[in-house]
């Protein structure tokens, strides 16, 4: 079973449209969480500690509308998230699975695809070292006096709920870079040394 796009005439089989579902599913979470942290952050700022305390303290009616107004805050975000699901997902697989074509010319030449492969492993290599970098200074019984750890060690609840939504896009956004630079990438760089050869 294929699904065809009118607009772009693209079909993807549903292997890689499940993968389109996975990481546009993915996005909703990371919006999601940025969202809530951000909203926290805030309260955290106006009211760093007693904010439990103070709801509880209101009125019955002033609860039950609070939790109201966040629950339809929520299911407009979903609203909004699904209408542009069909979108959201075309644009994921038109990233990802693009096909381009290889010039004749280049198609067997050794010297380019070496010279290709090296440069897509050595960029994937910077950003795996920084990723590892990150994870060590996020890692229990790092050593605290580094500016990043010190930075983190300031965070109130909804500094971490933001900070942790923010790590969910820069993932996301570092996989799909990696997987449209490894299918891609070879293109883009024919692409440069055909600009340099004319």
């Amino acid at each position: 079973m294929e699904e065809s796009y009118s607009s772009s005439n693209e079909i993807y089989p549903s292997n890689q449209r499940k993968v389109g579902d996975l990481f546009y599913i993915f996005i909703v979470l990371s919006c999601l969480t940025c969202i809530t942290g951000g909203i926290w952050s805030i309260f955290d700022f106006l009211m760093p500690t007693g904010k439990l305390e103070t709801f509880l303290g209101l009125s019955l009616g002033s609860q039950i509308a609070i939790i109201a107004g966040i629950l339809a805050g929520l299911f407009f975000l979903l609203i909004f998230f699904f209408g542009l699901f069909k979108k959201g997902r075309k644009w994921v697989l038109h990233f990802i699975f693009n096909v381009r074509e290889i010039e004749e010319k280049y198609k067997n030449r050794v010297d380019v695809k070496i010279a290709a492969g090296g440069l897509l492993i050595s960029i994937m290599a910077i950003i795996i070292g920084v990723v590892i970098s990150i994870i060590q200074d996020l890692w229990p019984g790092s050593n605290p006096s580094t500016p990043f750890s010190a930075f983190l060690a300031s965070f109130l609840t909804g500094n971490w709920i933001l900070f942790t939504g923010i790590s969910l896009f820069a993932i996301l956004a570092v996989t799909l870079f990696m997987i449209y630079f490894w299918k891609n990438g070879y293109y883009v760089i024919l692409r440069v040394m055909g600009k340099l050869e004319n």
